[in-house]
């Protein structure tokens, strides 16, 4: 199953590899390296679209995991429900950095002229 989502994720990768802005309009002139801010773009997203998969397989396993915990030993589900989340927080400010890293990269002009 988990093999499969890899594989899936990575042709989803692929596939939006193909539809980047990489033919899109030209930028205004003085705006500056138009190569440049293609491949900003371009690795924006492909940073957020590792981190966005990545972190959902972590939080799938981690789930999975706590789940389990707590099916083997009901006593202990309120220590590992808040390590469960501590760690679910943890992951997803994983993503959110790297969301912020890939918004600062589409929006501020690298190397101005």
């Amino acid at each position: 199953m988990i093999r499969r989502l890899i594989v899936f994720a990575t042709m989803m990768v692929v596939a939006f590899a193909f539809v980047s802005p990489l033919h899109a309009q030209e930028a205004a002139a003085g705006s500056g390296n138009p190569e440049v801010i293609r491949w900003s773009i371009i690795t924006a997203g492909f940073a957020l679209a590792i981190a966005a998969a990545f972190g959902a397989l972590g939080q799938g396993r981690a789930v999975g995991a706590a789940v389990e915990g707590i099916a083997r030993n009901p006593s202990a589900a309120g220590e590992i429900r808040g390590n469960l989340i501590l760690g679910l927080v943890l992951i997803e400010s994983l993503v959110i950095y790297v969301l912020l890293i890939s918004l600062i990269l589409f929006f501020v002009k690298p190397f101005p002229a």
